[in-house]
This record gives C-alpha cells, sequence and structure tokens, in this order.
C-alpha cells in the first residue's frame, strides 16, 4: 500500500505524504528506530521524513537498500547498517555508492557483504563497481539466448514446413498433368468411337 501512495504522488495525484513515524520503528526528534525489527528489503518503509537526522536500519534483514532511499533526506547524518545480511551483488550498487560519498566512511566498516562468497566480509562502501558487476546474474541474457533457440527452432520448422509445400505442390502439379493427360486421352477415345 506504500508503493501505491509513493506512486500516485509521484504522479501528482496525491501529496506525498510520509508518515510522521513508519511502521514499526519508533522515533524521537529527529531520529528514526528500525533496530531489530525484522525488516526485509520489501517490508522497509519506501520514505522517511525529511527531518531525519538519525537512522538506525540495524540487526535486521536488509539484503540491499532500495535505490533513492536515502537522497532526498539533506538533514541526514548518519546510517546505522550493521548486522544485516548484505548481499553484495547489482542491488547493492545503490548502497555502495551512498556509503562512498559519506563524509566519515569509517562509520560504515561493519557493514560488510555476507554473500557472495568470494566478497563475503568485504567492506561494501571500498568495493569496486567491477567487483559487484561480475556477481550479477543478467537474466536477460538467459532471456535472450532463449529467445534466439525458439527463433532458430521456429524458422527450422517454417523452413521443414515450406519444403513439405513445395514438395506437396510439385506432386500436385504431377498429378494434375497426369489427369489432364488421362482425361485428353478418354477425351480423344470417345471422340473415335
Amino acid at each position: 500500500m506504500n508503493g501505491g501512495i509513493l506512486f500516485l504522488s509521484l504522479l501528482g495525484f496525491l501529496p506525498l505524504v510520509i508518515p510522521t513515524c513508519p511502521v514499526p520503528c519508533k522515533c524521537a526528534t529527529n531520529i528514526i528506530d528500525c533496530t531489530s525489527k525484522d525488516l526485509t528489503v520489501e517490508k522497509l518503509p519506501v520514505a522517511f521524513r525529511p527531518s531525519a537526522e538519525i537512522i538506525h536500519l540495524g540487526y535486521n534483514r536488509l539484503t540491499s537498500i532500495p535505490s533513492g532511499l536515502f537522497d532526498n533526506l539533506k538533514s541526514l547524518q548518519v546510517v546505522y547498517l550493521q548486522g544485516n545480511p548484505w548481499e553484495c551483488n547489482c542491488d547493492i550498487l545503490y548502497l555502495r555508492s551512498w556509503l562512498q560519498w559519506q563524509q566519515n566512511r569509517t562509520l560504515y566498516r561493519d557493514v560488510r557483504c555476507a554473500s557472495p562468497a568470494h566478497l563475503q566480509d568485504r567492506i561494501i562502501a571500498y568495493l569496486t563497481e567491477d567487483e559487484i558487476i561480475s556477481t550479477c546474474q543478467y537474466w536477460y541474457c538467459s532471456l535472450a539466448l532463449v529467445s534466439q533457440i525458439c527463433l532458430f527452432i521456429f524458422l527450422f520448422l517454417q523452413g521443414i514446413l515450406v519444403i513439405f509445400i513445395i514438395v506437396y505442390l510439385r506432386k500436385f502439379r504431377r498429378m494434375t498433368a497426369e489427369a489432364r493427360m488421362q482425361c485428353l486421352i478418354v477425351t480423344a477415345v470417345q471422340s473415335r468411337t
């Protein structure tokens, strides 16, 4: 439902309404505490109030952060992210980029990859883009390959069908010619008698 409200507000149908304290978090003046709330990427609030200075997201089940989540928080000073099972694949690129823009990266030395195995325990802020991109599963490449194979099979079947039609038409033409010849012979025989 939060996604629907955000979508409608982006279209201009509704003003952007950000709850004073997103569920299930606890809030103080400029602090939003979502520590240990069993949050996943899907359960993460779609937005935080713009006046937030400190956000606690530690010790949840977050594997990545949705693109742009922290971009409009001009007062934001720190986000506590430790204790999450970060998956360092393409979905982590936004978080990595955001971390690299932070003044004090040492605050984020505990934000480490949980997977894949070759990046396990690496600090996300210090990963190179190439290291992350190398882990990406480009499903659309597999889809393109499957599409090409299906297209090849379709063209192959179409070729067989065309050959079958050509062979059938030649056979039909031959049968028609033989039938005409027999009609001519029958007509000639009948005209003599």
